[in-house]
């Protein structure tokens, strides 16, 4: 039984940290996104925030917050933040940036 225990228990920890990295994936293709339609560069992707909690659609569910550097001048660096249910962006903060001709 302990075992049986134990089994269940190390599955689910690699199973959280293989979904944590699907999230992460997402998050930075949703800043890769954001940087190309911004016509900036994506200098960094990385996750400030998650937790477990009730979704928007009222499931459980995993809520991050990923911070993402980019440059408009190749000089300077702007942070903006993305908001995750899952996989799904929920909400995006941008920073006032210097945008080139």
């Amino acid at each position: 039984m302990t075992t049986l225990w134990l089994f269940i228990i190390v599955s689910s920890v690699i199973a959280l940290f293989w979904y944590s990295r699907q999230i992460a994936e997402a998050a930075t293709r949703h800043a890769q996104h954001q940087a190309e339609s911004l016509q900036v560069q994506l200098l960094s992707v990385a996750c400030t925030k998650r937790r477990i909690g009730v979704l928007k659609n009222g499931k459980l569910g995993i809520k991050s917050q990923f911070m993402f550097e980019f440059s408009s001048d190749g000089e300077s660096a702007y942070q903006g933040k993305l908001y995750l249910e899952n996989e799904r962006l929920v909400r995006k903060e941008l920073p006032a940036y210097r945008v080139t001709s």
